[in-house]
């Protein structure tokens, strides 16, 4: 069982970015929070329960992290790796 879960992975494995990089990049903006805290370091620990507040291209997007995967799994496997919050647009 997984306890923590590195940030960049996890965004990944939840398909919120096609590339791992990708994921990295975006927790190096300084604009992922984790439970109301700025991060900006893709190597921050995240556990089950912790809420993380997401810039996407389409709005901002809060979610629950529910679960932690070992690997990146299909569409459905990954949008059960989380529960959405709120969602605003932008």
């Amino acid at each position: 069982m997984i306890l923590f879960q590195r940030l960049d992975k996890f965004l990944w494995c939840a398909r919120f970015a096609s590339t791992r990089s990708s994921c990295a990049e975006m927790a190096q903006s300084g604009l992922v929070r984790i439970n109301r805290q700025p991060t900006d370091k893709p190597h921050a620990r995240i556990r089950i329960g912790d809420v993380l507040t997401l810039p996407l291209y389409s709005g901002v997007r809060v979610i629950e992290v529910l679960a932690l995967a070992e690997r990146r799994g299909s569409a459905p496997e990954a949008q059960m790796l989380y529960r959405t919050v709120s969602e605003t647009a932008s």
